[in-house]
């Protein structure tokens, strides 16, 4: 299994010499492996290395009022979305609507030409779920937030008892962490997503061509004033009910979770941050055991 170091006291943000890599000091070293400076979002923390590949886009859906709502890795050969990242922070943590419910319910994302995914919804009919990977709740800052979460393009097949499940417990970490340390945090960086390129790490193909990730996964970057702390989760999707499972056995290090899926995660930050933080994690400091 996995090494995951416990710390020695359990903090309840992201501040501490025992969590943090650097004491919130600002690093001047280099950093080999940022992102391309061709778009301004590229540099943000939140986002891994893109691919970079004739057949990737860069889906980067805003709202006038919140700025960046998400952004998504779209592989056209695949039709199929390689991760979403976004951040929780004070502004866009605010629930100002409701949950969308509209016609269609998972509407085409305008930002994907129409012979990059399919004619119609291969979701229907499937015996997949419509699996969001930036979920509804942690959008209810605004309407059109909160409709861009229903885009295909934000969507993995994922099996029911999976994603109302496990998967779902995974998500509510992630945002009660927040809410719960809002206090202690400035910003938390999210990146999820499903295995789509390695063979052995695809479950099937459906007959109408969608891919089904054998895994999934969630990469966290917590900052304050103090540093950054980081970790992962690494879940096989199986269709049983986990989600009485200990959350911290599905964890990992970002460095580990590189080495499974081989993307970049926070390439951003400069190498000398990036490299402490993304090696170890300490359970207590995120509130697992």
């Amino acid at each position: 299994m996995f090494v995951i170091l416990i710390g020695a006291l359990t903090l309840s943000g992201c501040g501490s010499d025992d969590d943090t890599n650097n004491g919130g000091k600002t690093s001047k070293s280099k950093n080999v492996n940022a992102n391309p400076t061709t778009r301004r979002e590229y540099a943000r923390l939140e986002m891994p290395r893109i691919k970079g590949t004739d057949d990737n886009l860069v889906l980067v859906h805003s709202t006038a009022e919140y700025g960046v709502n998400f952004i998504v890795e779209w592989d056209c050969s695949k039709k199929s979305q390689r991760w979403t990242c976004y951040t929780i922070d004070g502004d866009n943590y605010v629930k100002n609507v409701s949950r969308y419910y509209g016609e269609p319910q998972y509407p085409y994302d305008p930002d994907i030409p129409t012979a990059s995914y399919f004619k119609e919804d291969p979701f229907w009919g499937s015996g997949y779920d419509h699996g969001h990977i930036c979920p509804s709740y942690d959008r209810l800052n605004s309407r059109e937030a909160n409709i861009q979460t229903f885009y295909l393009s934000n969507m993995q097949p994922q099996r029911n008892k999976f994603n109302a499940g496990l998967w779902l417990q995974m998500e509510n970490f992630v945002t009660n962490y927040f809410k719960n340390n809002r206090k202690a945090i400035d910003t938390l960086y999210v990146c999820k997503g499903g295995t789509i390129d390695n063979p052995d790490q695809i479950l099937t193909t459906t007959t109408k061509g969608l891919i089904v990730p054998k895994y999934f996964f969630m990469a966290l970057l917590c900052k304050n004033s103090q540093g950054y702390k980081a970790m992962a989760f690494w879940v096989e999707h199986i269709n049983e009910d986990r989600s009485g499972d200990s959350l911290s056995q599905y964890v990992v290090s970002i460095d580990e979770l590189e080495r499974l899926t081989a993307i970049d995660f926070f390439c951003n930050l400069p190498d000398d941050v990036e490299e402490s933080t993304e090696k170890l994690v300490f359970l207590n400091s995120w509130g697992l055991r």
